[in-house]
């Protein structure tokens, strides 16, 4: 007679850390990354983590940096052992003992209008090749594209909504008329194929009821960038960096950008002058062209 798996059981401090993590409406995500951290952090002490000290703090930190634990995961692991210790144990001494050493900010890499062109022409197929298009024509996060639902975009007021982005909040984003006339392409395609339900998902996956996954998009992404012979490294987060940085090339208000890209902070969304200056100083100058005609050459780039 096959036995019944056993449960594994959950500490009260664990039960604890839940239930203010559910309180403050974390995301399940987060809640488990939190977990995963402190119980790292428990299996360092080999001991309850409740019962850490200043110095078992400092210990854990050093131990990560000497073993190359990657910045962001101790990032991650500050977080929530600050979680642990500020809210949960109310030790704020111990919080304040973490130490984030700053990242270095490294300018995010973009493709050029031309690169993104062929990009979406090599997408695997209709559904894809509207979902990048969004990923770029409107800037989203590829959760958020993946979690768009039909009665999402907006055709009349020419808005995309997004509920619950990052950090829970609802904005609306850009729809130009090109990205309407290409998710009306999908929209029919996907209504011929029985794939899309009333008020259902606008990218459905491979069972109707649920939204595409983000690893299909990355997948599909990857795929196109092959096909299309663009050797950059690729991700649905790179059309998002695009889209901001061709925008600040076209003169648009950073400010207007960053409401668009729904960053809380205008310094987030300065990091995109940067590259947008690099991708300007790439372009040939009228001037160049019009002195490589009087000279009868052709002008390089």
């Amino acid at each position: 007679m096959a036995t019944a798996p056993v449960e594994p059981t959950v500490t009260p401090l664990r039960q604890r850390m839940l239930d203010d993590m559910a309180m403050r409406s974390m995301r399940a995500r987060t809640q488990h990354d939190y977990v995963r951290h402190v119980r790292a952090f428990a299996a360092f002490l080999k001991r309850p983590p409740d019962t850490a000290t200043a110095e078992d703090v400092r210990r854990f930190q050093i131990h990560q940096r000497e073993h190359g634990t990657s910045e962001s995961v101790i990032g991650a692991t500050v977080s929530a052992l600050r979680f642990l210790f500020g809210v949960t144990l109310d030790r704020p001494d111990l919080s304040r003992k973490l130490v984030l050493a700053p990242r270095p900010r490294k300018l995010p890499d973009v493709l050029s209008v031309d690169e993104v062109a062929r990009l979406l022409e090599a997408a695997p197929g209709i559904k894809y090749r509207a979902a990048l298009g969004v990923a770029y024509g409107a800037g989203l996060r590829v959760s958020e594209v993946a979690h768009l639902k039909a009665d999402d975009i907006d055709s009349r007021r020419m808005l995309i909504r997004i509920e619950e982005g990052k950090g829970r909040k609802d904005r609306n984003a850009m729809l130009s008329p090109q990205l309407l006339e290409l998710l009306r392409l999908w929209w029919r395609e996907g209504k011929r194929r029985s794939v899309l339900l009333p008020h259902g998902w606008l990218f459905p996956g491979r069972s109707y009821t649920d939204p595409i996954s983000t690893r299909q998009l990355h997948r599909a992404v990857h795929e196109a960038a092959e096909a299309a012979g663009i050797r950059k490294r690729v991700s649905p987060h790179t059309l998002r960096h695009s889209f901001a940085t061709h925008l600040l090339a076209q003169d648009v208000d950073i400010r207007v950008i960053q409401v668009l890209l729904g960053h809380s902070k205008l310094e987030t969304t300065a990091l995109y002058t940067k590259v947008a200056t690099r991708t300007i100083r790439a372009v040939t100058g009228p001037l160049d062209h019009l002195m490589a005609l009087m000279e009868g050459r052709t002008p390089a780039g």
